[in-house]
């Protein structure tokens, strides 16, 4: 596909370094020469200096013959202008992206106006993200598929887990016949389980099952996690107003940590549920003062990865507190999986991943369509949910008749909302929703897990 990207940031560069990996045709639109270079040295994409609300700088990129235009720049009023021009010149699918939370009430109304393919809020969905990992205290990652009705989970095995040892035959039928071990980290090492694999201390692996089940397995395995009644949230930004809404109909006591006078009015107004404390977050005897060390989690969203990270490690030397901790730019891996910072999320990520499956979903063949992807372990796995068509040509065949391709397993079937966890002698039907774990990048369609 042809694809134009206005807007060379942390988001458009990661979107044409995925987008170009895949072997699209990416041209990228930034009015800031000196991003384009740096892009154009490491990325193999064209490149338009210009402002992408131009219609004549969309022109030279060549509008008229793209498939995609996608605007990820850091205003959304240029974002939805620059995909309403690229509509009217005749692309058909236009992607936006939109933070303002004064937005959020009227997006549907702005998609169905702009012609918008879809939208994206990085920051509602990153918020949306940490909500459900304070729910859910003993998970270190969680991504729902099938709207909401199964979940993959990435849960740690403590020391002295009972299934130390355990094959994942003996854990479906000791611990849980209705949860399936998709994946498992070990050593920084990827491991897709089959039968005989054995679980072990130290491991983090990835479970699907419905979100029902969650809190009976946590304990047969080892975590013990208390519920969260009190969260502390440093930054009052866009991240911070979001999780908060989405926390205030739970038990939660929820504080604030802002050090701009007029924000923390706004706060006031729009949360009143929530306790909002002006001060600057990173202020050590502040946060001792508003009593960090009885919190039981730390949610660190300020705009600063540095001070992100800082106040992380800070929580986890003076707290037992869970600390969530988001990042943009640091994409140092190997060094911050040694640090106690807890669970690390990027808005930058997440919107990444939302783009790209709506560009696998546009290419599928004839047999399913994408409805959620999900990259993990440092995008070497794809965690993949396809609703099946009635001429997939991997229906009403048992599936151990069917020739998978190697280092893939087949999770699980949704059949009318009901979750089915396979086995050798089932079969896929058409309607059913397979979600298929990988490290075979880049599937587009149910009949690729085929050789």
């Amino acid at each position: 596909m042809k694809i134009i990207i206005v807007g060379c940031g942390r988001v458009g560069f990661a979107l044409a370094k995925q987008l170009s990996e895949e072997n699209h045709d990416v041209t990228v639109i930034d009015v800031k020469a000196g991003k384009l270079e740096r892009m154009l040295a490491v990325l193999d994409v064209q490149a338009i200096e210009g402002n992408g609300t131009s219609f004549r700088v969309q022109q030279e990129a060549g509008v008229r013959e793209c498939d995609m235009m996608v605007a990820v720049t850091g205003q959304d009023e240029v974002n939805l202008l620059c995909c309403l021009i690229a509509r009217r010149s005749g692309i058909r699918h236009t992607i936006a992206r939109v933070q303002n939370p004064i937005y959020n009430e009227e997006i549907q109304y702005l998609s169905d106006e702009l012609g918008l393919s879809m939208t994206i809020n990085p920051r509602l969905a990153c918020a949306k993200n940490i909500a459900r990992l304070i729910e859910v205290p003993g998970a270190l990652d969680i991504t729902t598929f099938s709207r909401g009705r199964v979940e993959l989970l990435r849960l740690p095995i403590p020391k002295d887990s009972p299934i130390d040892g355990m094959s994942i035959i003996d854990f479906s039928n000791k611990i849980s016949h209705d949860t399936l071990v998709t994946a498992i980290e070990r050593d920084k090492e990827v491991i897709i389980p089959n039968g005989r694999t054995k679980l072990l201390a130290g491991d983090d692996m990835y479970v699907i099952l419905r979100p029902a089940n969650i809190h009976k397995l946590l304990p047969k395995i080892g975590i013990k996690a208390k519920p969260i009644r009190s969260v502390m949230i440093a930054g009052g930004g866009a991240t911070a107003y979001y999780l908060a809404k989405q926390l205030e109909n739970l038990p939660i006591d929820v504080k604030i940590i802002e050090q701009d006078h007029a924000r923390c009015e706004q706060l006031s107004e729009l949360l009143p549920k929530a306790m909002i404390i002006e001060g600057n977050a990173s202020d050590r005897q502040l946060l001792m003062e508003e009593g960090i060390s009885e919190k039981d989690a730390m949610v660190a969203v300020t705009n600063m990865d540095e001070e992100n990270l800082v106040l992380s490690l800070f929580a986890s030397k003076v707290s037992k507190a869970k600390t969530i901790t988001k990042l943009n730019t640091i994409s140092f891996d190997e060094a911050l999986s040694d640090l106690p910072i807890g669970v690390v999320v990027s808005p930058k990520l997440i919107t990444t991943k939302s783009i790209l499956q709506y560009v696998r979903g546009l290419e599928n063949t004839h047999g399913s369509n994408i409805e959620t992807l999900y990259r993990m372990l440092n995008d070497r796995v794809e965690a993949l949910e396809f609703k099946v068509r009635g001429d997939a040509r991997v229906i009403d065949t048992p599936l151990m008749e069917l020739k998978l391709k190697k280092n893939l397993l087949v999770c699980a079937i949704i059949r009318r909302g009901m979750l089915i966890t396979p086995g050798g002698k089932d079969e896929i039907l058409p309607g059913d929703n397979v979600i298929i774990v990988t490290t075979r990048l880049g599937l587009n369609d149910i009949n690729d897990i085929l050789e």
